[in-house]
């Protein structure tokens, strides 16, 4: 699907970018900043859960301990181990994987609409899969200029 590939793909491409970098890089927050790399990361991956799963009434594929250290609003409270950024590099192809198969299978109906802070109104998951590779790039963004900061 054209859609999860336009999200799938600059996920995979960021994570090569920061192959090399070490854990506790990836957790520094640089002076300025209120979040660091793992952050970012974990925080693309709660978006979609929320906006295309939890927005359609269902529930995210995420844990909800996951979902909440990075929903919107929420900084880093402690460091994030090895083994917790390699499910975080797991997920963030894998819950593509996971959408497009519910996609197939025709599971987000009741979607509720809402706006975002944007300003771009999200009516379906439609709307929703619109709106993701914009929030996927911001994010993507901010990682970029903080890799140069670690």
């Amino acid at each position: 699907m054209k859609a999860i590939d336009t999200l799938k793909n600059p996920r995979k491409l960021i994570l090569e970018t920061l192959k090399d970098y070490t854990i506790e890089q990836l957790n520094k927050i640089p002076e300025g900043f209120n979040n660091n790399i793992i952050w970012n990361l974990g925080h693309i991956i709660v978006a979609q859960q929320g906006i295309c799963y939890k927005r359609s009434g269902l529930e995210a594929v995420v844990s909800e301990d996951f979902f909440n250290t990075y929903k919107p609003g929420t900084n880093p409270d402690r460091f994030i181990s090895q083994e917790e950024y390699e499910e975080i590099k797991e997920l963030l192809t894998g819950t593509l994987d996971k959408m497009e198969e519910d996609m197939a299978a025709g599971i987000f109906v009741n979607y509720t609409p809402v706006m975002t802070r944007y300003n771009v109104e999200l009516s379906n998951i439609e709307d929703a899969l619109g709106f993701l590779p914009f929030h996927d790039g911001l994010h993507i963004g901010y990682i970029m200029s903080l890799r140069k900061l670690v």
